[in-house]
């Protein structure tokens, strides 16, 4: 008779499986614990801008009163019954729409000649101007608007917002049409249509998720923009971020108003943040990863 030795239990195989299982999860861990404690940094002046436009002056000012006090609604109604908040909201959408709309009307074109025929000078020009401080440029900005009579109103406001825009929206969108096939515009050219007309056709519909993220974020740049407003508006076009000015006096500062119309102004932002974070994470991320 042949004797059968028994099998040796896989212990090493087991153990060595479950090694890397668990430096798996310590790595989650450390990544879900890094992410909460980002979040919480970046979402706590948020939190307590929210809480305290419920609060009175005092409520405010006392910290037994942080996270448990008696709201009001005070606060609110103190912004609407000065009557100047929805008439800067209105000038607000109007000025973000304007230079938005136009900003994308010259940059998407621009874009599209700089990525699809390699002009990378013309590129460096428009990270120049990206870079370069737009305070800076507010002292002869201010003079010859004012030479033309234009400070005050709409236009110089615009034309403002676009300097900022137009290098913003060309250096998202060139990414996009160097990632774009040139098969497509090629064979369109075939077809009989122009260089410009295979753009219009081809390219511009396939890179409507970029120009959709770079327009958002144009306009949420217009929209919390206030240096421009301060200097280049009046008491008709003032946008929303100077009429919280109205808040702040030269002996004190209400700062219940101050952060009820803070919380007003960042809810069209924050919509959009929520509501189309797909799409810009989504066009960022194809932007940054094509070609």
């Amino acid at each position: 008779m042949t004797a059968t030795l028994p099998r040796p239990a896989p212990v090493a195989a087991s153990s060595g499986r479950r090694a890397p299982l668990r430096s798996k999860r310590r790595l989650e861990g450390l990544r879900f614990t890094a992410i909460a404690l980002v979040s919480l940094v970046f979402a706590a002046p948020l939190v307590w801008m929210v809480l305290a436009a419920f609060k009175t002056n005092v409520q405010i000012g006392n910290p037994d009163n942080a996270l448990v006090f008696s709201p009001t609604m005070q606060n609110f109604r103190t912004v609407f019954e000065q009557g100047v908040f929805l008439p800067a909201m209105v000038n607000s959408i109007i000025v973000a729409l304007v230079s938005t709309a136009l900003s994308a009307l010259v940059a998407v074109p621009a874009a599209w000649a700089i990525g699809r025929f390699g002009m990378r000078r013309g590129g460096g020009w428009v990270l120049i101007a990206r870079i370069i401080p737009a305070i800076s440029l507010l002292v002869p900005w201010y003079y010859v608007f004012a030479r033309l009579e234009l400070v005050g109103g709409y236009t110089v406001l615009v034309l403002s917002h676009m300097f900022v825009s137009v290098p913003l929206i060309t250096w998202i969108m060139i990414g996009f049409f160097e990632g774009l096939p040139v098969e497509l515009e090629e064979a369109g050219r075939v077809d009989g249509l122009s260089a410009f007309g295979a753009f219009l056709r081809i390219s511009l519909p396939l890179a409507t998720a970029g120009t959709a993220t770079a327009c958002v974020l144009a306009a949420v740049f217009s929209w919390n923009n206030f240096i421009f407003a301060l200097i280049l508006s009046d008491e008709t076009t003032k946008t929303l971020p100077v009429a919280l000015f109205n808040f702040i006096s030269y002996a004190s500062v209400d700062w219940g108003g101050l952060m009820a119309a803070s919380t007003l102004m960042s809810i069209p932002v924050v919509l959009a943040a929520v509501f189309g974070q797909r799409y810009l994470v989504a066009g960022l991320t194809a932007g940054a990863t094509k070609g």
